[in-house]
């Protein structure tokens, strides 16, 4: 488990969310993947046998059919051969009761008992439904519309993949369990619109149309509604639900005609008290702004940023970001060779390290993790107590030095290339984030209105976080900090570093950050926080306020 503090801004920006990767890791689910390749070679010895089996009752029934056609053109004299009597004698009493055995006898013992076997580690409803979600909020922060989704032509893929009817029809059916009317109406008409383009599938267009018509209706667009229920009527005309809407959705319009009216009557009215007027419309715009800017900016930079888009560097700025080989002051490791340095960003200052994790490194690292990982766990200070969150989705270990000496070497070299100390800072967190894993915007170090954040380690604040790109992620994974524009993307191999606070140990709130959901891809990173205690010699306080 890991540590990180929940605060009431972090839980203001809480998205309910998960997805497949909460319970299934990377390594699991190649694991899936192989056991649903044993299931299909278990079948087919199962459909080997019964086709064996039905081959010889054929046999059978092609060599009765000729005998009986021969001897019923016939019968007095077929029986009166005393061989062909006792031989009708013989089927009837023995072979047919063997061929009874045939047919009754079970090839399946052995599928099925394979499948009781493996079904104990399959993915459950819940998981089922986190991955749909997963694929609603891919589909949100990266404005992907339904086709592009079910046609499966997404940036990077390497195995296209399409949805059938029935897909597009189970992910609506899964919006709309949760009262989810908006994707409801993307994931049915989508369905709608296969159908009608000709797929054949054991769905229908009146089922589809039923949940559409009411998603449209949820969502206030009545016309709408009452259209799709009249196309329904059209393909089944003693619908029962769909003539109680009909007649619902045609009472409704005449109410908000209605409506209208009296609204333009109250206009008209109002009119002739401009000062009452225009002093409830001011109240009503203020009230507004005052919800938009507490609830929107922050998610939509941050999905901005995750899409490429958002707030840009300005040239002038750009022009004093440089790339380096880089010492540390002459650290006696690094002088005849000096790592790669570029800036990333200037405020705050953001470097990336090239080439500093070598790929013999990360599997070991990985290899150390994958059966440690567990869903990703933050620190809230209100419980004092370890928790999931729901706005993280990832899986997550943690590895210390004395482990493995590669994980030793790595915190040697942090420490070589910050100048911090290690022997304070946090373990290793390795964390994997699968398809649609991501992790809101938050802080790494804790507030002032947190006073008791990382109490129990006894080392103070975070002074600094250390991440390691440990995968190359084909499309989405950026690594975002929407409060000034930032967005910095996976490299394998690479490293950004940045510190939490200022020199005289305030926070720096320009470093809220976020990792963006993964859209294409399995992002696997590594990271170590650095506290304050044991730095007093190495990052001296600063005297003014801006230091």
């Amino acid at each position: 488990s890991g540590l990180f503090c929940l605060t009431n801004d972090a839980l203001r920006h809480l998205v309910v969310m998960t997805n497949l990767s909460d319970l299934f890791h990377s390594g699991q689910m190649t694991d899936l993947l192989y056991t649903e390749k044993d299931l299909v070679t278990s079948l087919k010895d199962y459909i080997r046998a019964e086709e064996n089996k039905l081959e010889r009752v054929k046999r059978w029934a092609d060599k009765l059919d000729s005998l009986s056609t021969s001897a019923t053109q016939d019968p007095e004299g077929f029986l009166g051969h005393p061989v062909n009597a006792f031989k009708l004698m013989k089927r009837l009493n023995t072979e047919w009761g063997d061929l009874e055995n045939l047919v009754l006898s079970d090839t399946t013992d052995g599928f099925i008992s394979n499948l009781t076997i493996q079904r104990q580690h399959f993915p459950t409803d819940e998981d089922q439904t986190g991955a749909a979600k997963a694929l609603l909020r891919l589909q949100d922060t990266y404005r992907l519309d339904a086709n592009t989704i079910s046609t499966g032509d997404l940036p990077g893929v390497k195995h296209k993949s399409q949805m059938t009817v029935e897909d597009c029809y189970e992910l609506a059916k899964i919006a709309y369990s949760e009262a989810d009317y908006y994707h409801t109406e993307l994931w049915m008409a989508q369905a709608l619109k296969q159908l009608d383009q000709g797929e054949v599938s054991t769905l229908d267009k009146v089922t589809i149309l039923d949940y559409l018509s009411y998603a449209i209706y949820q969502q206030g667009e009545i016309p709408r509604a009452l259209e799709l229920t009249k196309r329904l009527l059209e393909l089944d005309p003693e619908h029962q639900r769909a003539k109680g809407n009909l007649k619902y959705f045609e009472f409704q319009l005449e109410k908000q005609r209605k409506d209208a009216e009296e609204e333009t009557t109250k206009e008209k009215e109002e009119r002739e008290e401009p000062d009452i007027t225009e002093e409830k419309k001011k109240k009503k715009k203020k009230s507004q702004t005052k919800s938009t800017f507490q609830l929107i900016p922050e998610r939509k930079k941050y999905e901005m940023l995750c899409r490429g888009e958002g707030i840009k560097m300005t040239p002038r700025r750009q022009s004093r970001l440089f790339c380096r080989y880089y010492d540390n002051n002459h650290n006696p490791k690094y002088v005849l060779s000096p790592v790669k340095q570029q800036d990333e960003w200037d405020r705050p200052y953001i470097v990336r390290y090239i080439d500093i994790i070598s790929d013999k490194e990360i599997e070991t690292v990985k290899k150390l993790a994958k059966p440690r990982l567990r869903r990703a766990t933050v620190h809230d200070p209100q419980t004092g107590k370890l928790t999931t969150a729901q706005y993280r989705v990832s899986k997550s270990a943690w590895l210390t030095g004395y482990e493995h000496p590669v994980i030793e070497i790595i915190n040697q070299r942090i420490e070589d290339l910050t100048g911090l100390e290690m022997d304070t800072a946090e373990e290793l967190q390795v964390a994997n984030y699968g398809v649609g894993g991501q992790y809101e915007p938050h802080f790494d170090f804790g507030r002032k209105d947190e006073p008791d954040a990382f109490k129990e380690l006894g080392t103070g604040n975070r002074i600094a976080t250390w991440l390691f790109y440990m995968s190359d992620v084909a499309a989405g994974g950026a690594t975002v900090f929407p409060d000034v524009g930032a967005a910095v993307w996976p490299q394998k191999g690479t490293a950004v570093f940045w510190y939490n606070l200022f020199a005289n140990g305030e926070g720096d709130y320009s470093t809220r950050h976020a990792a963006c959901p993964v859209l294409v891809g399995n992002k696997w990173v590594s990271n170590k926080w650095i506290h304050e205690r044991g730095q007093e010699w190495r990052r001296p306080c600063g005297l003014t306020e801006n230091e």
